[in-house]
């Protein structure tokens, strides 16, 4: 990967395993012209944000003299992070978030800084970032404080996925340790560079979502015999959003060669029949929470910005997290949607009120077997906790700092919640497809669509038939990557 390419949120997913970046010419030079700047202008009398001065609202008082002890500062103050780690691979996205904003030249950041995270990058490494401790204000100030802690062999770390003394990780992984000098470690830890890449792991998941949704949707449709006048080009158009058209197509495309049973009612349940209109504005959450992500991924969150071609010192408010607060809320919101959807199909598929006479719970022999009962039974226990989640992070705002940061958007907890919901999500779906796979066995018609065929071949293949009980949590996470593996390839096509 270079630093001059745009970054997309599933570009974040690739810096779960070791991960080379280039620093083009281009991107070296302007990151050194503005470093340049920076120590031409601490050093000319100008008062200059945690440069010259303390941070937060110690603003009004000098900083240390030195640029190594004003590193030091900014670092260990923000050293008191807790709960759980984030996993490895979200620490390191986090990290190629911040490589891309520190690249645009506007932080006065070391080259030294940039080598030591593309170096850091390309190895098994991964900072031990606590999960609580941003308010997505001043930027990730405490979790990007963990970044850098870790980065200088203090604290913790992970190498290939293994929790150790940071010191330790480092020698494993052949790192030097990070020397942060001038405004070094303020322009580390002073963005929004967290909840970006936990946001935009969240919008790659989601989009994956919502691809699986359209295909069970499609794959339940073709096995209980559903008409298929819900998904009609002229029907969608008429209502008007293209993105509840474009479900519909996709929803068309997979039961292409599929023709309805007959033995179904003349309008199925909403669970069936207004999946284009449910899926579809899904959808159009997740593509704007990919449009805000790409913008924050793309763009410089800092304060100071140095502007070396005017000679400008520019102080404001670009740590402000607010754009991806709002997004991951949004999404948040579609993403218990979507699993409230997936639980009430699972719910249709094991009634055989409402199957045209399936047994209970899919059950090949009732009372002696239970097959899918405990799978829904989890699956209403997901959503549960999925649905207490769906409280808005970005409306929280609680004063804090001496009410310098006296309104706050926390859109870290907001992507991270989200992030949460989208794993969440993903068994929500497996626990569809093993009820679908089940009900072919106990009774429903095999999908005639030659691409539902096929996916259901490759399910079955995953998941034998339940004739007697057995455990299904291993068989639901095997499940869930199957689907995302087919809904990536689905997406690569188009």
């Amino acid at each position: 990967m270079t630093l001059a390419v745009h970054l997309e949120p599933s570009h974040l997913e690739l810096a779960r395993d070791p991960l080379h970046v280039e620093l083009p010419a281009q991107v070296r030079e302007r990151v050194a012209r503005c470093h340049e700047f920076v120590l031409d202008v601490s050093t000319s009398g100008r008062s200059i944000y945690g440069v010259t001065t303390g941070f937060g609202p110690m603003v009004e008082f000098e900083g240390r003299a030195d640029g190594a002890g004003q590193s030091d500062n900014t670092i260990l103050h923000h050293i008191v992070g807790h709960g759980e780690l984030l996993p490895p691979a979200v620490a390191r996205a986090a990290v190629l978030a911040r490589l891309f904003s520190l690249g645009q030249g506007r932080s006065g950041v070391s080259e030294q800084v940039m080598d030591s995270l593309t170096a850091m990058l390309d190895t098994a490494f991964a900072p031990a970032v606590p999960r609580l401790g941003s308010v997505g204000a001043s930027g990730d100030l405490q979790p990007l404080a963990y970044v850098a802690h870790a980065l200088r062999g203090n604290g913790n770390a992970f190498y290939r996925n293994q929790l150790m003394p940071a010191g330790e990780a480092l020698t494993r992984a052949g790192l030097a340790k990070l020397v942060l000098d001038g405004r070094d470690a303020l322009a580390l830890v002073n963005g929004v560079s967290v909840t970006a890449a936990v946001l935009g792991l969240a919008v790659a998941q989601a989009v994956r979502a919502r691809r699986t949704a359209e295909l069970l949707s499609a794959l339940m449709t073709d096995v209980l015999g559903c008409g298929t006048e819900f998904t009609s080009v002229g029907l969608l158009a008429a209502f008007g959003h293209p993105d509840v058209a474009e479900t519909g197509a996709s929803i068309r495309s997979w039961l292409a060669g599929s023709t309805p049973s007959g033995n179904r009612p003349l309008q199925e349940p909403y669970s069936i029949r207004c999946t284009p209109q449910l899926i579809g504005a899904a959808g159009t959450s997740v593509r704007h929470a990919g449009d805000v992500v790409r913008r924050d991924l793309n763009g410089v969150s800092d304060n100071p910005l140095f502007f070396p071609e005017t000679g400008e010192v520019v102080h404001g408010g670009n740590f402000f997290g607010q754009p991806a607060a709002f997004a991951a809320d949004q999404l948040n919101v579609a993403l218990v949607q979507l699993g409230n959807l997936a639980e009430r199909q699972l719910d249709l598929l094991v009634d055989p009120h409402r199957t045209n006479g399936l047994p209970p719970m899919l059950s090949p022999e009732p009372g002696r077997h239970h097959a899918i009962q405990g799978v829904q039974l989890s699956t209403t226990a997901t959503v549960a906790a999925m649905r207490r989640a769906a409280t808005p992070a970005s409306v929280q705002s609680l004063p804090t700092n001496l009410h310098n940061q006296d309104v706050v958007p926390f859109g870290t907890q907001a992507a991270l919640t989200a992030l949460d919901q989208s794993k969440l999500l993903r068994y929500l779906h497996a626990g569809l497809a093993v009820g679908l796979r089940q009900a072919v066995h106990v009774g429903a018609r095999p999908p005639q669509a030659p691409g539902l065929a096929a996916v259901f071949e490759t399910l079955a293949e995953v998941v034998p038939p339940i004739v007697e009980d057995r455990p299904l949590d291993t068989t639901l996470a095997a499940v869930a990557d199957v689907l995302d593996d087919l809904v990536s390839e689905v997406e690569g096509e188009r």
